[in-house]
């Protein structure tokens, strides 16, 4: 990923000139960034608290709010008509380390998405013009293929046992045991100033105090926040919940090989499926023929059959035993060695 990162800066850097870019990966399911590559950008401390914006308060071209909208690429200038400091995070963050404006571009396609990228401007440089924002957004469809792409290269993690992290408000480790040590050795440590941990497990936390600030959970459990993430030997399942109340409380972290129910909708848009196609799929890996699946889905069984077509054009599979072994074989099942 940093040499596919490095591509698309160069590109970037001769179409739409600026002082700085950061391609960030994320979970698509739940948006949360994995992963950052960044070429002069903010140091640790300040990403972390733009993600705490991104997740409980109110500001400008959020990227949910862009999602939702199908807006693939935005400036702050454009938005805020010239005043950038109607952003919060401009105000509060970019400003003081000497940013101007930006642009964000959302990197999703009709099933998922997949990470987002931002270029900016240093202060006392041109704001973004229209036409350099439409030039950035012609190229989003490529640059989304790349990550999703990505995301089919990779095989299960290997892991037996939950590993837990406590982490003290400050993000410092209070507690980790063996297995911890193990994935965070392979988790990739943002190369931002100042970085401690991988951007996934601090992102993670965050989410989960702004779930604890945002509602009372339930007497009866806790709202985990949750990300799955790419690492060198697999697919990691990143979940978070805080012990206790208040902003003083530890979050624990656990970190697990991310299994079938997990990997499901990843591999699933990773393909370009849509939700008709991971129904039909669903139905067909439970043993189901063209006429159950027809009666479940309440179709014809030509329908069904169409959808089959395109779903085995989409997975490079030929036959229902070659599309259940690539889906739950090649993506799920755990090395036979």
């Amino acid at each position: 990923m940093p040499a596919f990162a490095r591509e698309v800066n160069k590109v970037l850097g001769r179409i739409v000139p600026g002082e700085g870019s950061c391609l960030q990966t994320v979970d698509p399911a739940t948006m949360l960034p994995t992963g950052d590559y960044v070429e002069d950008g903010l140091p640790s401390d300040d990403i972390l608290r733009l993600i705490e914006i991104e997740l409980a308060e109110p500001d400008i071209n959020k990227w949910v709010v862009l999602r939702n909208a199908r807006t693939t690429a935005a400036g702050l200038s454009e938005a805020t008509r010239g005043d950038l400091d109607r952003s919060s995070r401009q105000r509060e963050v970019r400003r003081p380390g000497g940013f101007a404006d930006e642009i964000r571009v959302v990197l999703a396609n009709g099933v998922g998405t997949w990470g987002g990228l931002t270029l900016f401007r240093e202060a006392n440089r041109p704001h973004y013009t229209p036409t350099e924002i439409r030039r950035v957004a012609s190229l989003a469809p490529v640059i989304t293929d790349g990550l999703r792409r990505a995301a089919l290269l990779s095989a299960p993690a290997e892991l037996d046992d939950h590993c837990v992290l406590v982490l003290n408000p400050d993000d410092s480790v209070a507690m980790g045991d063996h297995g911890a040590d193990h994935w965070l050795d392979r988790l990739n440590v943002s190369s931002r100033t100042g970085a401690r941990l991988p951007l996934v497990i601090t992102a993670v936390v965050r989410q989960a105090r702004a779930l604890l600030a945002a509602e009372q959970l339930p007497a009866s459990g806790v709202r985990l926040a949750r990300a799955c993430v790419h690492t060198s030997v697999g697919w990691l399942l990143v979940r978070g919940s805080v012990l206790g109340s208040g902003p003083e409380a530890p979050v624990a972290v656990t970190l697990e090989a991310a299994r079938a129910p997990e990997m499901a909708p990843l591999i699933a848009a990773a393909y370009g499926l849509t939700e008709r196609e991971r129904q039909v799929t669903a139905l067909i890996a439970r043993g189901n023929s063209t006429a159950q699946v027809a009666r479940e889905m309440h179709l014809s069984a030509y329908t069904v059959q169409d959808y089959l077509k395109s779903i085995f054009d989409k997975t490079g599979t030929s036959t229902r035993g070659d599309l259940v072994s690539r889906l739950y074989f090649d993506h799920y099942a755990g090395r036979l060695t």
